[in-house]
């Protein structure tokens, strides 16, 4: 799964888009009131021009659109996450099947929430046959998030402890899904007592957070030593818990928080020589994000990595917008895709 070679464009094709608009910021999902507008497109040198397939719609959507990152742009066209075939561009690239993300599509530039989109060419990556456009384009946030943690903080060796946090959250997910790759022993964690419910390649043991104290369990599956990499996808809640899960030398990865203000025992922290390393995709770019999906690549093409399933019922057609967006700020556990047409 190579990016799309740089050449000069040897077409110059215009399409009328149907792009969702987000006009103004919303007070509340409630609030939301995306319309569907229609716009003209076409790519420059060194950009393709994609017919989307399908779109994924992240947390992060439903945040800028009310109001939560400041730098977000009005009028735009939402989404992060696509999948689809390259019409214009190098003329080795057209025809290709690509998905992608960026962290600056949708929130500070006009995203996937539409039929078409023009992006860097060295933005996409080739998508798997055997992988459908919806679940292609539910790969990007959360898959790139939890492989640029890892990329931050030390990829997972094998036979490593890596104990995941908010482990049935999509992120968590993710992030097993990588380490069991790797060779790492999973252990997750949850709020309250369900069984693991993602893909992984080995065995992951699950603490029920409501029912033991997780830094106590982690200690005790791990002979004393603790776990070498906590991947927080929860942050302050778990903050504590996480910190003394922390073997000697240990990392934590933190993506994300409830409360911005935690208490920190810097005594623990240097005693322990703990890495605490924080993740932000928001900051990466259209072709950051592309290097890091072809990292992952490997994966998904020998099996090792999955797609999450996408369910009839968590696909939209683009003028159900409003109704995806407020499914994801419910909280809706499933990968909710917007479809454009069919």
């Amino acid at each position: 799964m190579n990016s799309v070679p740089q050449e000069t464009n040897v077409a110059s094709a215009m399409v009328e888009a149907r792009c969702v608009r987000l006009l103004i910021k919303a007070a509340d999902p409630a609030s939301l009131a995306p319309v569907i507008e229609r716009r003209t497109l076409s790519c420059a040198a060194g950009e393709v021009l994609i017919e989307i397939k399908a779109a994924a719609v992240n947390p992060s959507d439903v945040k800028a659109a009310t109001g939560l990152m400041p730098y977000a742009v009005f009028p735009r066209t939402p989404g992060r996450d696509y999948a689809g075939v390259i019409i214009d561009g190098p003329s080795d690239a057209i025809g290709r099947e690509v998905f992608g993300s960026s962290g600056d599509l949708g929130i500070r530039r006009d995203g996937t929430h539409a039929t078409h989109l023009t992006i860097e060419a060295d933005a996409v990556v080739e998508k798997p046959r055997s992988i459908s456009w919806e679940e292609a384009a539910g790969i990007g946030v959360p898959f790139v998030t939890a492989m640029e943690g890892f990329r931050r903080a030390g990829m997972p060796t094998e036979g490593e402890t890596v104990l995941v946090m908010g482990v049935n959250g999509k992120v968590g997910q993710a992030a097993v899904q990588i380490a069991s790759w790797h060779g790492a022993r999973v252990i997750g964690v949850v709020r309250k007592n369900e069984f693991y419910q993602g893909h992984a390649t080995s065995k992951v043991e699950v603490i029920d957070a409501s029912a033991v104290e997780v830094g106590t369990r982690v200690r005790e599956l791990t002979d004393g030593k603790g776990a070498g990499l906590v991947f927080n996808t929860v942050g302050d809640p778990y903050f504590e818990a996480a910190t003394k899960s922390l073997a000697l030398r240990g990392r934590q990865i933190l993506i994300a928080a409830v409360h911005p203000v935690v208490p920190f025992n810097i005594f623990e922290f240097y005693r322990g020589q703990h890495t605490y390393v924080g993740i932000d995709t928001l900051a990466l770019s259209s072709t950051a994000t592309g290097a890091v999906l072809r990292e992952l690549a490997p994966g998904f093409a020998s099996g090792h990595l999955k797609p999450f399933p996408i369910l009839p019922s968590a696909i939209y057609q683009l003028e159900d917008a409003k109704a995806a967006l407020v499914a994801v700020a419910g909280s809706s556990r499933d990968r909710v895709i917007l479809r454009p047409s069919g």
